[in-house]
């Protein structure tokens, strides 16, 4: 039996989620867009905030702030599941996309938000993809920097 997910009103998460097999489906430039087009569209369904975000070849990190009386849960599993049956569509392909469920972490105080959100954005830095994280198109801190807010929402 899996442990039941910690969830709290207000609360903003990091949420990492895994593709299956830890196979590098989220290589390519089209299928990154995809993921980051499925979170425009769940923007358009529930309402949260995300703080930032970062879409790796074989991973997903997301800081997000479900709003009132929206699920963590079910924001995340929709955002899933489409992006995994616009995934399957596109490669005429069956069957589970992401390993397991998503993993999430509360975020409580100041240090584990600023913690959180270098880890995020110095990701693709640490996977040696780019020297600089704001020359990384498919992260938050790439989108803040040219005040994209399509998919992020503006700093307070």
């Amino acid at each position: 039996m899996r442990k039941p997910r910690k969830l709290v009103d207000g609360a903003r998460y990091h949420v990492t989620a895994r593709a299956n097999r830890k196979e590098f489906i989220l290589e390519s430039a089209n299928i990154k867009k995809l993921f980051m087009n499925t979170i425009k569209r769940a923007k358009k369904k529930y309402r949260f905030a995300l703080t930032t975000f970062c879409v790796m070849g074989n991973h997903v990190h997301l800081m997000i702030e479900p709003l009132k009386n929206e699920s963590l849960s079910r924001i995340m599993q929709w955002i899933l599941s489409v992006f995994a049956m616009n995934y399957n569509k596109e490669f005429e392909l069956t069957g589970h996309v992401w390993y397991d469920r998503f993993h999430s972490t509360v975020i409580n105080s100041l240090g584990q938000y600023l913690h959180a959100f270098d880890y995020i954005t110095e990701n693709p830095v640490k996977a040696d993809i780019v020297g600089d994280a704001r020359d990384y198109e498919y992260g938050g801190i790439w989108h803040l920097k040219r005040g994209c807010y399509d998919i992020l929402d503006p700093p307070d």
